[in-house]
């Protein structure tokens, strides 16, 4: 698992996977998916064993985190790879829910002769891969809400005036955030009086796709989430035309703009989305009860007076918090998820 995380950010939408090659309890061969369309766990794992060990490969055991793929995808059966070198007994994690996985890298194993041992530490393997699952069980993308308040909890001024509410290096946590998140989401007047840019230029990793409610098109696309450093694409009731890195995504006003931008997200292939304002669409997805993960920044120090409120919280359960300084973060997850 602790290989596994190594690629995150850079696998979606395959799921991170680890793999350890052991023989007499010493371990000859590490891998871990690094890069979607790349090698999986498994080829790196055995591609990593020494020369000298090589031999030793048909007395190990191989561990891995998720089960083993049986199909042609980007790259060959890793189930097939693992009959090839005659590998006698698997340790899988737990089992993939992708349709073209689910059981068949495992039966594919036993009807080889392999010794398969499933669900070790099954849970914590589900866990790891939350946004995989979500999407593949739920049919829906694991959907995280962030919003920075003051200590009496308010996200911004009334007037439009932008208002920096966490400390510099909250921002560069919320920033590695962006780089773990498929998407990132905001509506038309965080995007109007913030200008956001909504990369991760604070942190190493993949800028997500940007996404935007405007849904009579009235934003300039002078701003720079329009920019070209990454895809954008606009939820809308006017059109429904791609240009070049846009997407103009046509949806209706007269049914809940939380479920259609939920269903758009999962008909894109997108598993997660990372929503950061404004107040009104973060509280649409609370009322909604469409969300997985809270995480509240709060700044201790900072009082606004008169502006405007932050969303309230319906359901749910704390499950972590740190302190950056004069900033408490706050980790809440949908108990009805």
């Amino acid at each position: 698992m602790q290989l596994a995380r190594l690629g995150g950010g850079y696998v979606a939408p395959n799921p991170m996977v680890g793999a350890v090659l052991v023989h007499e309890e010493r371990i000859i061969g590490e891998g871990f998916h690094q890069q979607y369309g790349k090698a999986h766990a498994e080829v790196n794992c055995i591609n990593s064993v020494k020369e000298e060990d090589l031999k030793l490969i048909p007395q190990s055991t191989l561990y891995v985190s998720l089960e083993p793929c049986a199909h042609h995808g980007k790259t060959p059966p890793c189930a097939d790879l693992i009959i090839e070198k005659k590998i006698p007994k698997v340790i899988v994690g737990c089992r993939d829910p992708f349709k073209e996985v689910d059981g068949k890298g495992i039966e594919k194993l036993l009807k080889a002769g392999v010794e398969v041992v499933q669900d070790v530490f099954k849970n914590k393997c589900e866990e790891l891969n939350k946004r995989f699952f979500t999407f593949h069980t739920k049919h829906r993308p694991y959907i995280v809400l962030k919003w920075a308040q003051s200590s009496d909890a308010k996200i911004g001024s009334i007037n439009g005036e932008r208002i920096f509410i966490s400390n510099e290096f909250t921002n560069r946590l919320v920033h590695k955030w962006r780089s773990e998140e498929a998407s990132i989401l905001v509506g038309t007047n965080t995007a109007l009086f913030d200008d956001p840019e909504l990369n991760v230029r604070l942190w190493n990793g993949n800028n997500p796709i940007r996404l935007l409610v405007d849904m009579d098109l009235r934003l300039s696309t002078s701003l720079k989430i329009f920019n070209d450093k990454s895809k954008t694409i606009i939820f809308n009731s006017i059109k429904h035309e791609e240009q070049n890195n846009l997407l103009y995504y046509q949806i209706t006003k007269d049914v809940s703009i939380v479920h259609q931008i939920v269903n758009a997200l999962y008909h894109l292939k997108i598993q997660s989305v990372l929503v950061e304002g404004g107040a009104m669409l973060l509280q649409s997805f609370i009322d909604e009860g469409i969300w997985d993960e809270t995480r509240i920044v709060n700044n201790g120090e900072l009082i606004i007076n008169n502006g405007l409120n932050a969303p309230v919280l319906k359901d749910e359960k704390l499950f972590h918090a740190e302190n950056i300084f004069s900033d408490k973060i706050s980790y809440f997850q949908n108990l009805n998820c």
